[in-house]
């Protein structure tokens, strides 16, 4: 299948696709450009590829793109992008935590901002809580879990060439380091929990609604994004 990865970047995880994996995949994205344009473009090039790719990927309320390139049991892959603009993106931007676990490579842009966190007793700054996956009538909801104080713990520059992986356990932010084009190629595996954890500072708004990305979004973005990877003539 068209959206299914080339073999020379992601070949089928033998057994689980563990972190260790997905950090291989994630540096064969950077250590083989052409390879992954060549997708892009493969996937651009196929009108059915683009309309399945378009249907399960979304607007994230925050402004920036979660593109799903290939989707299977065993992983996915998805492209973030952050379009052109005058200033820098808050990007994800309420301290989050993951179900599943990923590597990430940078493929246009300068790089993203992370910050992470963890909860405390003591210093820090309050935040509303809450778990998102808990409903089963609407696993999207974000289900109100008191109150936490969280406190900075890391703050990593992911670069252009480098690789950010990230456990379950992680709570983090996400934003790009620099107005303009920006985009990460994410590298998920398999969840490894039904729930994971959001937190809100006191009084925002926890309805955070997914926008819809249409054929024509994939299409611009993507195509912005190949043409980034691709060298300098």
């Amino acid at each position: 299948m068209i959206d299914s990865p080339p073999s020379t970047l992601a070949a089928a995880p033998d057994g689980d696709a563990d972190l260790t994996w997905l950090r291989t995949v994630a540096h064969r994205v950077q250590d083989a450009p052409g390879v992954f344009l060549a997708w892009l473009e493969e996937i651009l090039g196929d009108d059915e590829a683009v309309r399945a790719a378009a249907k399960r990927s979304y607007w994230h309320p925050n402004g920036f793109a979660k593109m799903v390139l290939h989707a299977s049991a065993d992983y996915r892959i998805r492209l973030h992008v952050w379009p052109e603009s005058e200033e820098p993106s808050r990007g994800e931007s309420n301290p989050h935590s993951h179900r599943w676990e990923f590597a990430s490579a940078i493929v246009a842009g300068e790089g993203l901002h992370m910050v992470e966190y963890r909860e405390t007793t003591e210093g820090g700054k309050e935040h509303d809580r809450y778990r998102y996956g808990a409903d089963p009538a609407n696993p999207a909801a974000l289900l109100a879990d008191g109150r936490a104080r969280l406190a900075v713990v890391a703050t990593p520059h992911v670069r252009r060439g480098d690789v950010y992986s990230c456990d379950t356990a992680v709570v983090h932010t996400v934003r790009p380091i620099a107005a303009g084009l920006t985009a990460t190629v994410v590298v998920q595996g398999p969840h490894r929990s039904s729930t994971t954890v959001v937190y809100c500072e006191p009084g925002q708004t926890d309805d955070q609604p997914n926008g819809e990305l249409t054929e024509t979004d994939f299409r611009v973005l993507v195509g912005a994004v190949a043409k980034a990877v691709a060298p300098c003539p």
